[in-house]
């Protein structure tokens, strides 16, 4: 997970030396960004179903080659439409390698799944945080084409060597339903039957919403830097001086995959749609202080940090979500087919360059994205919990198993 989190988190460091070099323009280049995503994404349900039905080993080594093609390609494409094709590509392979990790965690420990989901969810969120200044300074000192076909061959191969270590859980080596504290679904729907199911789209809707407003921070926090007038200001912290940029872009990582297994954690506990509601909440009052804080470089580092930490959660969560409310067997086709989600709100992220153009500042997309994450917040406690809870109470009637714990506490 953690070597194809570049292919994301470390796009923003590539945007202006593209631009500076080629003159394709900002929205021109975050295109790219766009088709990565849902690349990326919405093949993940097909990928997913070859990881239920012939493991998760053979679609792990195909990832890995992949994104290892991909950057090559990066590193010496001319023109737009090879930046695109190398961005499918990239997201194919990415989409793979998260699509099948995932979906196996969740297989391995139904007992935890925030926790289990997070933490390998944390691969992809934190994984770029110890490149992300060698990556920097190999930009500053050889080019992005270099950059690219070097860290393509070594986040490729260490994906493809790592892929012959995974496997999926047999029977036995997994816990009894006695033993599993969290509400569990009694019943394994298909991909097909938990679409039909209106409690799959408000997660889908909700999913969208919350990505988009991350997913427009993560993709523009190099530009809007530059904008702010901060990019290469210096600033110290832990008697470290680095460029505000770079400083934001290491912690911001750090914190976007701690965040994944913090959260999956609380909401092993105290239930997935309460964590909901306080990480959107959180998540709206971040992007507000950013608008109103973020010029001061010590605050633009603080605030992303705090964006990063309030969105990442959403790569545990609704995956946890997903497999406690429509089973273990087919878990990574059912969570793959969420996660396009993410690919539907990567369609959004360049209306924000278009708003900020528009407009002549940032302000505008910063007030929008806290907005969504208010509205998902409410939709949490107050659609989202109810409805899991008469789906959950359903599927106990059905097959008149009753659960481990009073059907009502899966939505605590």
């Amino acid at each position: 997970m953690a070597m194809v989190a570049n292919l994301q988190y470390g796009w923003t460091l590539f945007v202006t030396p593209m631009d500076a070099k080629h003159g394709w323009g900002l929205t021109g280049i975050q295109v790219a960004f766009s088709i990565f995503i849902v690349t990326e994404t919405w093949l993940v349900p097909i990928e997913g179903w070859f990881v239920d039905r012939y493991g998760p080993k053979i679609v792990t080594v195909a990832g890995g080659v992949l994104c290892g093609i991909a950057w090559m390609l990066n590193s010496v494409a001319e023109s737009l439409a090879m930046l695109y094709f190398a961005a499918a590509v990239g997201g194919m392979g990415a989409g793979a390698v998260y699509g099948t990790c995932v979906g196996n965690a969740l297989k391995w420990f139904p007992d935890r799944r925030g926790f289990a989901a997070g933490v390998t969810a944390a691969g992809f969120g934190a994984g770029s945080a110890i490149t992300i200044i060698p990556i920097a300074n190999m930009i500053a000192s050889s080019g992005y084409e270099h950059t690219f076909m070097v860290f393509g061959l070594i986040q490729g191969g260490t994906v493809l060597v790592l892929a012959f270590l995974l496997r999926a859980p047999k029977a036995e080596e997994l816990p009894s339903v006695s033993q599993v504290k969290v509400g569990q679904s009694r019943r394994d729907y298909t991909p097909v039957e938990m679409a039909k199911t209106p409690v799959f789209w408000i997660m889908y809707l909700m999913f969208t919403i919350v990505a988009a407003g991350g997913l427009m921070a993560t993709a523009q926090i190099g530009p809007i830097a530059k904008d702010y007038g901060l990019a290469q200001t210096p600033i110290t912290l832990l008697g470290l001086t680095l460029p505000a940029l770079t400083f934001a872009l290491a912690i911001d990582r750090v914190l976007n995959g701690v965040t994944r297994p913090f959260f999956g954690w609380v909401s092993d506990h105290i239930g997935r749609e309460n964590t909901m509601f306080i990480a959107f909440a959180l998540e709206a009052v971040g992007i507000l202080a950013l608008a109103k804080w973020g010029h001061d470089p010590m605050a633009f580092v603080f605030l992303t940090g705090l964006v990063f930490f309030a969105w990442g959660e959403i790569f545990s969560l609704f995956p946890a979500t997903c497999g406690d409310t429509f089973g273990s067997k087919y878990a990574a086709s059912n969570a793959g087919l969420l996660y396009t989600a993410k690919g539907t709100a990567a369609l959004l992220v360049p209306i924000s360059s278009v708003i900020a153009t528009a407009t002549g500042s940032w302000d505008m997309v910063f007030v929008l994205a806290s907005a969504v994450n208010a509205i998902a917040a409410v939709l949490a406690l107050f659609v989202l919990k109810p409805m899991r809870a008469r789906v959950m109470e359903a599927n106990a009637a059905e097959t008149s198993i009753p659960t481990s714990r009073p059907v009502t506490t899966l939505a605590e």
